[in-house]
Order: C-alpha cells, then structure tokens, then sequence
C-alpha cells in the first residue's frame, strides 16, 4: 500500500479549516481545500493508486536453488520436470527453472526503485509433480499444447489450499513473503484460477496428480480419472461431480460452474490466501464461468474481506463482451484493458502510427465498463507475443501506460525489452536471472520507465483522475488528469511526444491560468491563456496545477464527464 492510499483518508476525515493548505507528498505537492469546490475523480478505488509489475515466479530469479525439485518426475526423461528445452523456440523451456519467492523477495528494490507498488505473481498452489505425457506435442509458437509441460506457471492446480514445493524458502512461505514484500512496501496481487485444474485426459497412462483435485487436508475429492470428458458420469460417481462433461481449455479438467461444492472448494482456498497477505485477485480465464459464478464468489470473498479489489482476464479485444464482468450485478470484477492492448501495439510497435488510435478505445464517456478508470491497462504479458517495439517504442508506452487512464501493469523484462515480439514457446517465458536484473538499467527504458513510474506513484491526478483529452493526433497527445475529491486538488496537464524530433506543442483549450509547477524538475510555470511547451523525442511532460481549477467552461465540462463516465 503506498503513501497516497493511506493518508488519502487520514486527511479526508478531520475537518479543515484553513482556505488552503499545501501538503508535501513523496516529493511532490497538491493543495487541501475546506470545503464543497466541486468533486472531479475517475475513480475512487484504493487500488486505483498502484502500479503492478507482472512476474512469473519461475521465471524471474532463483533466489534459492535447494528448491528447485531437479529429481523431480524421476530418471524418466519424459516425466521430469526440471529443465525442458523447446528445441528450435529461441531459448524457451516448459520445464522448473528455479525461480522463487525469495529471487523476488531479493529485488523488492528493484521492483520498487522502479516506481512500482503492486507485484502480481502467477498462481502459487500445487501443481502435478511430473511433465504431462497427453496432449499435442509442442513447438514453437505452439498454442493450447501441452505435451511434455510442466506445471511450472502454476495454472493447473491439484491442491488450491496447499503452496507448490518450489515456491517457500526458509521462512518465506506465502505469509512470509507477503510480509517481506510489505516490508519493502510493496502489495502482492495473487493470480487465481476458477474454472479449470490440471490436464485430465489423453495420456497414453494414467499420471499421479493430473486431473485430480484434493482438499485441504489432502483427501482426494475429484478425479478426472483419464477420462475424455463426455465419459464422464457425475450423477453416479462422487469423484466425476467436479467436471464438466463438455470440456473446456486444451485438455483441462474443466470444473462444474453449477456444482455448489466447486464455489465452496475455491472460496475457502483463496481466502486463505488472502489470510496470509494477499491484496487482490488477478482472475484467470474470467469469461470460462458464468457472471452468476463469479457474482457468488465475489460477494463471498468481499463479505469477509469489504472492498477486495480483482481483476480477470477475459482474452477478448471487443469491450462490449468483456464490459460485462466490471457491472455490480455480475460481482463489479475489473478486467484487463484487451481493447486497450490491442491499439497500444498497434500505435507503439510501429512508427507513422496515430495517437487518436489510443482514444478509440479509452470509453471516458458513455461507455459499456462500470468504471473505465479501474481497468488494468497493459501492452503485453505471459499469453501473447510480447511488444515488439524498439527501445523508443517502449518508453513511449511506458509514458502513456503512468499517465492515461487506467492500473497499469507491466510484464517482467519490458524494462530492459526483453525477449521482445516472442510468444509462448518462442521465448516469451524465458528465464530472466538476476545477471539481467542487475544490468537493467543500462537499458535505455529502463531509465525512462522509472521516472514516469515515479512520476505516477506520486500524482493523486494521474492516479485517479478524470482525463480530458486535449488532441491525440499523430505523435502528439495532450490531455488532464484533474482529481478534486475530499479535499485533495490535483489538475495534471500532460503532454506526450512519439516523435523523433522534440515538438513545441501548443495547449489553450480548456487551459487554466495560473501558477504551474513541473512535475520532474519543480519548477514553476506561469500560465496565461495559451501555453507553448517544448517536448523531446520520445518524451513526456507533466505540468501539475495544485489548486482548484477556476475556468468556468473547464469545470462545466469536467462535470458533465462525471456524469458520463460511469455505466
């Protein structure tokens, strides 16, 4: 949780009686107002302030190799788990590699010195303790085949109460590393599956684990049995009730939304994981259960725990189908920002490319999400081919992804470009290691990403306020974040270059006169009724106006955002 969150509500609360007062913030300023000046926000969600840095816990660092389970699945080559090279797939492996919860826990700095709050690592339960024979044999660029995979993502679960082996270290279980990363003020947001386990069917035999789901003390309570699901028979056998018998995803053992069993299995799971520290939910594969599913579980989780904040996936690029899942009467669960994704490589992977590309898909107005502003904003992650921009191509994301709306999340490794333009079983999942991590900042974006990073993690406005696009035309983008709300005033004009040369960009419209401030430098800034602001190549500037705006057609207009902005 950073500052911001918590103090947003230890000010709010006591009455204040001066006209104004400047508060100092992480290094930056915005006044506190007595009184009812009108209240302007994109969102009020806590969560709303962090920034997540996607790992997968495998891949990122082994921070502690006498966990690595290198035995494991025997002298059988095809059954062990460690260290599975795709032959031809520029270096990727569907094998363990060793990466843990203390190699994160090593480089909470980093991850934080970078300007983030949040780490969102993938699931952590127990999974199948052998390769999986079934399934279509993998190559590269291969998609749903699962043929001599492991488990090493942590998606195919067999006991959702019990933390895979290769995870803890001494004293870093699941609460102890929540608690050191807490310790490095940073938030952990756990990656959680509802729909499906582990592979179930099509191995030449059966395997120990795959297709099966165990309680918390371990008692076996569904078994796919190695079955082709329309085999199945859940009125007659206890151990089939769990399952679909249509299928689902690949060869996952699908799980029966209807089956109240399957609800109370995974809420007890992952509220235990809450108990140990976990501050949000990333929901896998969202749109495989129905909105009455999720609108149970949600009420459930958000009983014991008010306001938890999740977000699924739901990997679909039109927002009127994944909309849906963000509506209060189907459980107010945000999702990843897919249409958002896709305009962003479109716009960031090519140059000559269109800003007003990007506002297509913003929805600020009349739009089909409960709150665009709560939407997890990202260009690339673990299921899809990474960006493939060149270095400037990533700043330049990086500078949209900290100002615009939206929670953004970056995916390990695009500090530095790393494996850029690779899909799964291409590269896009290799092993990063702490030789890269070390070297990160000889990157070009790396440098970059962390000052707009920090930028952000400072900003109440570009945090959570309501954005006012100015023009997004061609390289430029120009646009306010304006956040008034209990009594904290932040107005952000901000001013984006793509280009290759710097830009003198003009803004009048809607511009308020007064004393501006720099974001980066702090230095002040008169403004009058027109402004002139020179931008470099691949740039960003951010003004702050930290008093309450007085332009009546700004305000005017800024109210009639309020009221359409949220469905």
């Amino acid at each position: 949780m950073n500052l911001f969150r918590t103090n947003l509500f230890r000010m709010a609360s006591p009455r204040i009686t001066l006209l104004t007062a400047t508060v100092l913030y992480a290094g930056s300023s915005f006044s506190v107002l007595a009184g009812d000046t009108g209240d302007f926000y994109g969102t009020t969600e806590p969560f709303a302030s962090e920034a997540i840095y996607f790992i997968m816990t495998d891949r990122f660092v082994n921070g502690d190799p006498s966990n690595d389970q290198r035995d494991q699945g025997g002298t059988d080559p095809a059954l062990r788990t460690f260290d599975r090279p795709v032959p031809d797939a520029h270096g990727d492996n569907i094998g363990y590699l060793g990466g843990d919860f203390k190699g994160i826990v090593d480089n909470a700095g980093y991850v934080r010195d970078m300007g983030f709050t949040s780490v969102w690592v993938t699931p952590i339960v127990d999974n199948p303790d052998e390769a999986f024979t079934g399934g279509s044999p993998i190559g590269s660029g291969a998609f749903f085949k699962d043929q001599g995979k492991t488990g090493y993502h942590g998606y195919w679960g067999t006991n959702f109460y019990r933390l895979d082996e290769h995870l803890p270290s001494a004293g870093v279980d699941f609460a102890g590393f929540t608690k050191a990363m807490k310790d490095n003020k940073l938030d952990v947001v756990l990656d959680i599956v509802g729909n499906h386990g582990s592979p179930a069917y099509t191995m030449p035999r059966m395997q120990p684990q795959f297709g099966k789901v165990y309680d918390r003390d371990g008692k076996l309570i569904a078994d796919h049995q190695n079955l082709d699901p329309a085999r199945l028979d859940p009125a007659h056998k206890r151990l089939h009730a769990f399952y679909n018998t249509s299928g689902g995803l690949a060869q996952l053992s699908d799980f029966d939304q209807d089956n109240p069993a399957v609800l109370d299995y995974l809420v007890g799971a992952y509220k235990q994981w809450i108990d140990q520290g976990a501050t949000a939910f990333r929901v896998d594969t969202i749109g495989w259960m129905p909105h009455a599913f999720w609108k149970k579980f949600a009420d459930r989780i958000r009983t014991a725990h008010p306001g938890f904040f999740m977000f699924g996936e739901d990997f679909n690029y039109d927002a009127a189908t994944i909309a849906g899942h963000t509506l209060p009467r189907n459980g107010g669960i945000s999702v990843l920002d897919f249409p958002l994704r896709g305009k962003l490589a479109e716009v960031f992977e090519k140059q000559g490319s269109d800003f007003a590309e990007l506002g297509k898909v913003l929805y600020l107005e009349d739009g089909p999400y409960a709150n665009p502003y709560d939407l997890v904003t990202f260009y690339d992650n673990h299921d899809m081919a990474r960006m493939n921009a060149s270095d400037q191509g990533f700043i330049d994301a990086n500078n949209w992804l900290f100002t615009a709306r939206g929670i953004p999340a970056v995916y390990y490794g695009s500090e530095t470009g790393f494996m850029r333009g690779r899909a799964e079983h291409d590269g896009n999942r290799n092993y990063y290691g702490q030789e890269r991590v070390d070297a990160a900042e000889q990157s070009p974006i790396y440098p970059a990403l962390k000052r707009i990073a920090t930028l952000r993690r400072e900003s109440p406005a570009l945090q959570r306020g309501l954005q006012l696009n100015v023009r997004l035309q061609g390289d430029e983008a120009v646009f306010y974040r304006v956040y008034e709300h209990q009594g904290i005033t932040q107005t952000a004009l901000v001013l984006l270059n793509k280009g290759d040369a710097t830009r003198s960009m003009h803004v009048e419209d809607y511009l308020q006169a007064g004393s501006w401030r720099d974001g980066f430098s702090g230095k002040g800034i008169m403004v009058g009724k027109q402004l002139d602001v020179d931008v470099p190549a691949h740039g960003v500037r951010v003004l702050f106006f930290d008093q309450p705006l007085t332009r009546e057609d700004l305000r005017a207009r800024l109210a009639d955002s309020m009221l359409r902005k949220d469905r």
